[in-house]
């Protein structure tokens, strides 16, 4: 009897593991839609096209490369298709020097990350466990929503350094 009891436990361990990496998963992204859409709404609109030098991507086109980034990431671990864009976007994604305003930001990020936060909650184990990319650079479907959570951790700081260089606070860091 300990022995058959023994046995489930072992079976089901991964099971319960592969759930509180997905709660994780979830729990995180959707902490990371609200803190960056709090990023996003705190710029005032006329600061929107701001860079602080000409290499750089203005605050508008950041806050656009991580929900187009976002969007790509949760396409390619879920499997699931990607949702149509407005024709702004759609225009944003063939010239990705164009200008995006604060609206069309928030817009974009708001869809995008329903979108992820869907798309991660759908996730089966192995679909998590899944190896997707090209060849050589395959990662897991885990490993493609965090490499993407922490992409989006990367340009949102780099949208606060923006902030902070206009003398705008930036919200306080929520994880």
């Amino acid at each position: 009897m300990k022995t058959c009891i023994l046995g489930l436990i072992l079976i089901a361990a991964p099971v319960f593991a592969q759930d509180a990496i997905k709660d994780a998963l979830v729990k995180h992204w959707k902490s990371s839609a609200d803190f960056t859409l709090a990023v996003a709404k705190t710029m005032p609109s006329e600061n929107y096209n701001f860079s602080p030098n000409p290499e750089e991507m203005n605050f508008g086109q950041v806050m656009a490369h991580i929900g187009a980034a976002n969007l790509g990431a949760c396409v390619r671990a879920s499997g699931m298709p990607r949702p149509a864009l407005n024709d702004k976007m759609n225009a944003w994604l063939k010239d990705q020097k164009t200008n995006v305003d604060k609206d069309q930001a928030i817009q974009f990020l708001t869809e995008t990350f329903a979108f992820c936060n869907t798309a991660v909650g759908a996730m089966t184990p192995e679909k998590l466990n899944a190896k997707i990319g090209p060849e050589g650079r395959q990662l897991t479907g885990f490993e493609t929503l965090w490499s993407y959570f922490t992409h989006t951790a990367h340009h949102r700081g780099q949208a606060e350094v923006y902030m902070r260089v206009k003398g705008i606070k930036p919200p306080d860091y929520v994880f």
